[in-house]
């Protein structure tokens, strides 16, 4: 056993730690910014990027360099402290800090593993300016006697450079603050109470050092204790009910002026020491001189040694009583700073910190008390050495000093000299193991020549020092005080060495000793894998060779890992040679480590392992029975019984055993005690299950089924209590051990009942081969299903493992409930491959039916005396397993077809297809805690995936209801092949839709399944805005769900969950700029691009008309019965979505109306890009305030009549909706709007000057001028046609002829007075001076499509003459017109 490094503790994100604490490093910042001028703008736009200069580009190269070194170096940069118990570490940095906690969470791995997790961050300051600069993390012991040894409490103390030392609570709650010296603190130290080992050592108080560059403080540790239990009850007291506490006592310290030396970098307090006389009369010669009187007892003092320049390391000794405890008026923080302090407890890493109630109070500082002068007894003189640092060993006889030359140096403390010195460890991190021998690990032979029989002495004590370099990446274990380096790793060079040097606070010389609490007494945090690691050093490194037997067998250790490692020549010699090696060790505990590395070798065969093992055990049983180690003995006879187990195995695998038995359908038929229908029935399940479940799988050629090697087989399984069990292992590993054990069984290569009956000789339990059998056929479903004759082996495995003794209870009753039939469903529910689950269930189930027949038989034979002859083989015995068996096997059936539908896909799918996840594989387990809408849920992924048409599944679920068995299928594929033929070819997704429709019936019921893929495709619109096919098509599957009370509440639901919040967004952004915003504002605010929004608002207004006219159709019928299938009442699980919908209250119509209309306004906008346009605008104050709240809600809405000048804006704007509506349909390609090629669906299928007139209801405007006004747009881009259908639908018939007649005028303007032909200007020569005046009065400009046939223009002239009355002012202008028109065509063009 050598030194090792242990991981035992990993940071869950230390990364965010790093970003807290240096925000500079962040990864989104740029790497040149950090070391920046913080005076300067950070904001990158700013910033003048052409101003740069070439000559600048090396600096910034230099500076990124330096950004990524401190990436990784940041941890050197942060005052770190970690608790003796590791329950809680401080990582601060200047004002900030912060604090972490160790929590058991399961790795990516899923093994267990113990993280720190971030349990406060903030800022620690309180003074302007002030950094810490150290802290310490000490736990308190509990008062209770029920403590198991855990501490009660940890508290942070934390030094700043303005003087103070505060403690914090684990949850950054500021308990107390003390000032005792006016200057920075430069070092914490902290000693707790250990049990002197020998009776002269004396025995050391607790107390917390601190040292200020030309003081020491030593706070007594009980008065510490008592003062911190105090203000912490008394906080948590204030923070319950806010009531005061009486005021906790003072602290009582004592303060050191240190004299005679220069610089102080550290400190270390020995505690109190008694000279021997002799040292005593030096001392009184050195410093009193010849006649210097000498005490009769040796005075107790204080030690102190401090490292810094000149000297270079000093020796202070203070004596007892010399001067009285100071006491300090405890500054408690409870009524005006716990609200702060619980505050920036909560703020988490946001970093706020509340000051205003400080700064409300005038800040007074306590008084400080002077310091009693201490001068430097003697020291270590060394002008040019600067000391950095000093580690005290935990036996407080030698410390460790780092210096400026990469020196470490050994001082022994009592005699003041140095010892021992090491050279190159410049900036090395220094710390000390102790480690107490383990009685029990002493060779047998050294126990026997023990004085007083068991007796073995007390436990030795060996020191080792260890040094992390930081330079070269190496920590290294020293054995002191000359011995050797005894370990050494290779750890990074940004690593951070943490010793504390003490344990927990509070206790005594009676409750140390009912404590053990568990300590790690050095520790090194590596940054870089965010891990934290301990160093484990064995006791006999201590040892010199020449007496250690250990050493010696530490030696044949690595001979023989040496000789395993080498390529055997031969096989004899090399076995005989570990015979040897392994005879010859001593220790049990080595032999067993030796013997383990040996079964643990690949190299070696198994006749090797096992002659050394029965050579071992031989051995063993040749000594005295006294003096054989139980241990080592118990493992040499699991590990003979594991190898003769893993011996028979093999042997039986590797016969040649072939079953030459006909297996045909009717047998499988009577196996699985089905009816030729009911076989076919499954047949046809698994076919289509393994067509659609067919994935291709990689092979290779040296995989093979059920074989293991023997250094895995003994991994796997351990002998407890003379009983086999399996480890804990992974799935896959289960899965082998199985194989290894069944898989030659269940293909009828190997003897079933050979096998049977030795592993139950063995001592496996049949639960254990149970499980380990239904791993393998679960796991190996692609074979399975590929040789049905593996059924039969089952069935037969089955029965054999159900006989053993312990399998089935003697007592069952048919009433009950099998544990062991239980533990197969449980398997068969939970398995994700169904096909295997299902055929296990079958062949479980007729397992079952037999036996239990068999038991009742047997019992009715005994009660009754019946002839045997009258049970005939299709009698069943009726029981609680039997029907537990037909659920199960109903429920698979369904999980079956479900899961061969969800893998089903078209035969060419689309391209590219939709970057959907893909969908997880089913599993009754998962189906039954998916909840009642689980099964809807899958089937809604698996149409987005697939982005089915809700016509295909509404068309599937009609040919289910209207199929007849006689006639063929080909109508219905027909007829999807219409509603999909430009999507694809859908394969066999219609024959499995009706199937699922028929095993679903309420489940897959058509609303609730559209109500699920509404919600699906939403849900993933949300994820990606920009795909705004996804919402259309959500709101396609929303019309389609028929029942009212559903659609409604899915409305509502998707409104308040998704929409409204973009939706206002839209608006608000588009009342600011007025128009339809750009692409980046859209991005900004809404989330989306332009074109996303323009898709999205289109989307909403359907929405909101969908959800209009479902709150009118609740009314005209019921809600709806959910009923849930009969294998599936037991699903528990969250609530599904149709439920929820269901439970949505009724919405107000009118506030939904009133959403309406601003939706439609905000679409127009942003279709058409409209511009002057503020949507909110067209809304009074009552209008407005309505907006964007609950639908359900009754709010105040606009009544009455409205302000003109609102009607006047609400009419311009619909009548720009109209025009730029005419516009975008029917102008020509070149001039059409970039906007109207990229409208979606919904945009383009909407009748906008129809909506414009609906809007003009809402809005109080007159209908009859848009509809005025649609014709005029239609007659001006020349389509007289439409124009002439809209006319029907204007009133107003006398103001429109004006219009129109305006409208020929510039027609006929444009063609007498544009064209400028001769024969125009003939006749208009002939015109009357009237109409001449009139026609040049015209602007054809204002026309759209001037260019209209004059023969087009003569029907609308006679359509104004129709609709104007005789005496109108302006029907003989028309008159004079239609005569005008008539004569242009006889004139030559």
């Amino acid at each position: 056993m050598a030194c090792s490094i242990v991981q035992f503790c990993y940071f869950q994100d230390l990364q965010a730690a790093r970003d807290f604490l240096f925000p500079q490093l962040r990864e989104d910042a740029p790497s040149g910014a950090a070391p920046r001028d913080p005076g300067k703008s950070t904001n990158w736009e700013d910033d003048g990027w052409g101003a740069w200069e070439e000559a600048e580009l090396p600096e910034l190269e230099e500076e990124g360099s330096t950004c990524k070194t401190q990436k990784t170096s940041w941890l050197q940069d942060c005052v770190l402290s970690l608790s003796p118990n590791s329950d809680l570490m401080v990582i601060a940095r200047e004002q900030k800090a912060v604090f972490l906690v160790p929590k058991w969470k399961h790795s990516d791995k899923g093994k267990e593993e113990m993280q720190f997790a971030v349990a406060w961050s903030g800022s620690l300051s309180v003074e302007e300016g002030e950094f810490v600069t150290s802290a310490l993390c000490i736990p308190l012991a509990s008062q209770k006697r029920s403590s198991t040894g855990r501490p009660d409490w940890t508290c942070i103390v934390v030094g700043f450079t303005s003087g103070y030392v505060r403690f914090y609570t684990e949850s950054g709650v500021l308990l107390l603050a003390q000032l005792l010296n006016e200057d920075t603190v430069l070092q914490l130290k902290c000693r707790t109470y250990e049990i002197p080992r020998h009776p002269g050592v004396t025995e050391q108080n607790e107390e917390l050092s601190i040292l200020y560059p030309a003081a020491i403080v030593t706070i007594d540790g009980f008065s510490l204790f008592q003062s911190l239990r105090a203000c912490r009850n008394q906080v948590a007291k204030a923070a319950a009910s806010g009531s005061e506490s009486i005021q906790p006592p003072p602290l009582a310290y004592k303060k050191w002026g240190l004299q005679d030396i220069d610089t102080i970098t550290d400190h270390a307090s020995i505690g109190v020491t008694t000279l021997s006389p002799f040292d005593q009369m030096k001392t009184a010669s050195n410093i009193g001189g010849f006649n210097a009187a000498i005490k009769n007892s040796p005075p107790a003092m204080s030690q102190y040694i401090t490292v810094g320049a000149s000297p270079f390391t000093g020796f202070f000794y203070a004596l007892e009583g010399s001067t009285q405890p100071l006491l300090s008026h405890v500054a408690l923080a409870v009524a005006s700073k716990l609200t702060s302090a619980l505050f920036n407890a909560a703020s988490g890493w946001l970093g706020w910190k509340s000051k205003h109630e400080e700064e409300a109070v005038p800040k007074q500082k306590p008084k400080v008390e002077p310091a009693t002068p201490l001068a430097v007894r003697f020291g270590l003189p060394d002008s040019r050495r600067h000391g950095e640092s000093i580690c005290l060993s935990p036996c407080n006889t030698l410390a460790a000093v780092t210096d400026d030359f990469g020196r470490v140096i050994l001082l022994d403390v009592a005699r003041g000299i140095a010892v021992r010195m090491w050279k190159g460890y410049r900036d090395a991190q220094v710390g000390w193991a102790q480690i107490v021998e383990d009685l029990q690990e002493r060779a047998p032979e050294t126990a026997d020549s023990a004085p007083f029989g068991s007796n073995q002495g007390p436990s030795r004590v060996a020191q080792f020092l260890v040094i992390y370099a930081p330079r070269r990446g190496i920590l290294e274990v020293w054995s002191t005080q000359q011995g050797p380096r005894v370990g050494a790793f290779n750890v990074g060079k940004h690593c951070r060495l943490l010793y504390p040097g003490y344990k927990i606070m509070g206790l005594n010389n009676v409750t140390s000793q009912s404590w053990q609490p568990q300590t790690y007494q050095i520790c090194l945090v590596d940054p870089v894998s965010g891990s934290v690691k301990t160093v484990n050093v064995p006791f006999h490194l201590a040892l010199s060779d020449k007496k250690s037997e250990r050493a010696k067998d530490m030696h044949l250790v690595k001979k023989l890992a040496a000789l395993l490692r080498a390529r055997p020549p031969v096989l004899d010699s090399i076995e005989t040679e570990i015979k040897e090696l392994i005879l010859d060790i001593k220790y049990p505990a080595t032999k067993t480590q030796a013997l383990e590395s040996i079964l643990g070798s690949e190299r070696l065969p198994f006749s090797c392992l096992r002659n050394v093992t029965q050579t071992v055990m031989d051995a063993l049983k040749s000594q005295e029975l006294e003096s054989v180690d139980e241990g080592l003995l118990r493992f040499c006879a699991s590990k003979l019984k594991l190898l003769h187990l893993y011996e028979s195995v093999g042997q039986l695998n590797s016969r040649d055993f072939h079953s030459d038995t006909p297996f045909s359908d009717k047998d499988l038929a009577v196996l699985l005690r089905l009816d030729e229908k009911e076989l076919l029935k499954l047949q046809a399940l698994l076919e289509k299950y393994k067509q659609e479940n067919t994935r291709p799988a990689v092979r290779f050629s040296d995989d093979k089924d059920g074989v293991l090697p023997v250094k895995t087989f003994l991994e796997y399984l351990e002998y407890e209590k003379d009983a086999l069990s399996v480890k804990k292992i992974s799935e896959e590993e289960h899965v082998a051990l199985g194989s290894f054990f069944f898989w030659k069984c269940l293909h009828g290569e190997s003897s079933t009942e050979d096998m049977c009956h030795a592993l139950e000789a063995a001592g496996l339990s049949p639960q254990l081969l149970l499980s380990l059998l239904l791993s393998v056929w679960l796991s190996k479903e692609r074979d399975i299903l590929e040789k049905p004759r593996s059924v039969c082996c089952l069935h037969t495995t089955l029965t054999l493992l159900s006989k053993m003794k312990v399998a089935i209870d003697e007592t069952w009753d048919s009433q009950s409930v099998s544990p062991w039939w239980q533990q197969m469903r449980l398997a068969c529910i939970q398995s994700e491959n169904n096909g295997a689950a299902l055929l296990a269930a079958h062949v479980g189930h007729s397992v079952a039916v037999q036996i239990s027949n068999h038991m009742t038989e047997k019992k009715f034979l005994q009660t009754v005396g019946a002839d045997v002859e009258a049970l005939t083989d299709s009698w069943e015995a009726l029981s609680l397993d039997a029907e537990h068996w037909r659920l199960l096997l109903k429920q698979l059936e369904d999980c079956l077809l479900l899961q061969s539908l969800l893998h089903s896909g078209p035969r060419r799918p689309r391209v590219p297809p939709l970057q959907a996840e893909p969908l997880p594989r089913l599993s009754v387990k998962k189906l039954l805690e998916a909840g009642k809408g689980g099964i809807a849920d899958s089937v809604a992924k698996w149409v987005f995936k697939q982005d089915l048409s809700p016509a295909v599944l509404k068309l599937a679920n009609h040919d289910k209801d209207g199929e007849n068995p006689d006639e063929p299928k080909e109508g219905s594929h027909s007829a999807f092949l219409q509603v999909a033929e430009a999507e694809a070819d859908l394969g066999a997704i219609p024959e499995l839709l009706c199937l699922a429709y028929e095993q679903f019936p309420c489940s897959l019921e058509l609303d609730v399944l559209h109500a699920h893929c509404c919600w699906e495709y939403v849900v993933q619109w949300n994820r990606d805005p920009e795909e705004a096919r996804f919402f259309a098509r959500s709101i396609e599957h929303l019309k389609h769900v028929v029942n009212a009370h559903v659609q409604h509440g899915i409305a509502l639901m998707l409104w308040n969950t998704f929409l409204v919040k973009r939706f206002s967004a839209a608006a608000y952004l588009m009342d600011k700029v007025g128009k339809s915003p750009k692409d980046r504002l859209c991005r900004r605010d809404v989330g989306m691009s332009d074109t996303a929004m323009t898709s999205f608002l289109g989307c909403c207004l359907d929405l909101l008309q969908t959800l209009m006219e479902a709150d009118v159709g609740r009314d005209e019928m019921p809600a709806p019965v959910l009923d849930t299938e009969d294998a599936w009442l037991s699903a528990e699980g969250p609530t599904s979505i149709v439920e929820l919908a269901l439970e949505q209250k009724p919405v107000h119509y009118p506030l939904v109306q009133h959403h309406s209309v601003l939706c439609a306004v905000l679409s127009a906008v942003a279709r058409f890009a409209l511009k002057a346009v503020k949507p909110l605008a067209l809304f009074d104050s009552k209008g407005k305030n309505a907006f964007f709240k609950d639908l359900t809600s009754i709010q105040l809405l606009p009544s009455g009549e409205m302000d003109p000048n609102f009607i006047s804006v609400r009419q311009q704007f619909l009548l720009k909706v109209v025009s730029a509506a005419v516009q975008a349909q029917h102008s020509f390609p070149k001039d059409r709007a970039p906007s109207a090629e990229a409208a979606t669906a919904p945009s383009e299928d909407q009748d906008w000057p129809a909506l414009a007139v609906d809007l003009a209801q809402h809005l109080q405007v007159s209908e009859d001028v848009v509809r005025r006004h649609y014709v005029g747009e239609l007659y001006s881009h020349g389509i007289d046609h439409l124009g002439e259908e809209a006319t029907l639908q204007v009133h107003d018939k006398e103001v429109l002829a004006s219009q129109l007649l305006v409208l020929s005028g510039q027609r006929l303007a444009h063609a007498l007075l544009h064209t400028q032909s001769r024969e125009g200007m003939e006749l208009l020569a002939r015109l009357p001076p009237t109409l001449c005046t009139w026609l040049k009065a015209m602007n054809p400009q204002d026309l759209q499509n001037p260019d209209v046939p004059i023969t087009t223009t003569a029907k609308l002239v006679h359509r104004v003459i129709e609709l104007l009355p005789e005496n109108h002012g302006q029907y003989s202008l028309a008159l004079h017109l239609l005569e005008a028109v008539d004569a242009v065509p006889m004139a030559p063009s």
